[in-house]
């Protein structure tokens, strides 16, 4: 019977180091299939200002997807655009169980931003690129 007890604590020790680092590989997961997704939505507008010679009129939903990752039966992101003639951001909000890993944004410069922190501004030190996962 102690044998027993041994081997279950053993085995919760194990559990309880292995699960926060699957968990996070599981958010890293999402992220890069996010990322992607706004890198494929940012070509979509280079090919819409390529026939139209303006990015107006292009629209999130039509031009690209609105939801990412756009492989995945459940949506993890938002993707929005806020699109000028000569220019257009492209922001991914996590929901879900993505919730809470910081809002990420590509514009028609290729500049990618990602708010680590998740204090809504993208302006920080260290967050104009996406960097490491």
């Amino acid at each position: 019977m102690i044998e027993l007890m041994i081997v279950i604590v053993i085995i919760a020790v194990l559990a309880s180091v292995a699960l926060p680092s699957y968990q996070n590989y599981v958010v890293r997961t999402n992220r890069t299939a996010a990322q992607a997704d706004l890198l494929a939505a940012a070509q979509a507008m280079e090919k819409h200002y390529g026939i139209n010679f303006t990015y107006a009129g292009a629209a999130a939903g039509t031009t690209f997807p609105d939801e990412a990752p756009t492989d995945a039966s459940v949506k993890l992101y938002d993707l929005t655009l806020v699109a000028i003639a000569d220019d257009f951001l492209i922001q991914a909000t996590p929901k879900g169980a993505q919730t809470g890993d910081g809002i990420m944004q590509i514009n028609h410069l290729g500049i990618r931003f990602w708010d680590k922190n998740n204090n809504a501004d993208t302006s920080d030190s260290g967050e104009n690129n996406w960097g490491r996962n």
